[in-house]
């Protein structure tokens, strides 16, 4: 097997980026330091530096690769086939189980603390992407207009609704400790019900 070329070592990437959430989750962002993360990570500073120019750049790394974690799971759910009701509150339960776990919230914390200071961190966190989780939902929404059993004069609109109705007040109370563990499956799934529920009776073409 032929030696991979400085900064393209898929195993030596990983392992930095565990090191560095390791890090990130247990200080946060300010206290951590580049000593710290070489530490946790097994590796030199200078091999860190080969792969990422400083640790915004591991933070934001470690952001986005959770959000597709996230988003690969609610895409693979919206692309299930059966009845609209039963994948919308499938997807709502994994998006509200997503948002609200110990890692999400630790990360999202992290990224508002130092929004002023680095906005690109919140920007990975919270902005659109090319994969965007709203234009997935649209494009949901849209082929089950099609089908005729959704009704959506703006399918976009319909889609950031049931966003928010599917994390609402759990993930809010997550963020700002006011819940301090995640909630239980029976919570989630109530919220699902609930979300689906109101958003059908407002978008189903039997409503």
């Amino acid at each position: 097997m032929g030696r991979h070329a400085a900064g393209e070592d898929p195993v030596k990437r990983r392992q930095i980026v565990e090191g560095a959430r390791q890090v990130f989750m247990n200080v946060g962002f300010d206290a951590a330091s580049m000593n710290d993360i070489t530490r946790a990570a097994g590796v030199s500073k200078g091999t860190i530096y080969v792969y990422f120019e400083n640790k915004g750049e591991l933070f934001q790394t470690i952001i986005l690769e959770a959000k597709q974690r996230i988003f690969e799971d609610l895409r693979a759910t919206l692309n299930a086939e059966g009845p609209v009701d039963d994948i919308l509150k499938r997807f709502s339960a994994r998006l509200a189980t997503g948002m609200t776990c110990e890692e999400t919230v630790k990360a999202m914390r992290i990224a508002i603390g130092v929004a002023e200071r680095f906005p690109e961190l919140v920007r990975a966190f919270f902005g659109d992407h090319p994969d965007n989780l709203v234009d997935t939902l649209t494009a949901f929404v849209v082929e089950r207009s099609r089908t005729g059993e959704l009704r959506a004069e703006d399918p976009r609109v319909a889609a950031v609704q049931l966003l928010e109705l599917s994390t609402g007040h759990l993930w809010k109370r997550r963020l700002f400790g006011l819940m301090e563990a995640p909630p239980s499956e029976a919570e989630i799934s109530e919220m699902a019900e609930n979300a689906v529920t109101l958003f059908l009776s407002h978008y189903s073409a039997r409503s």
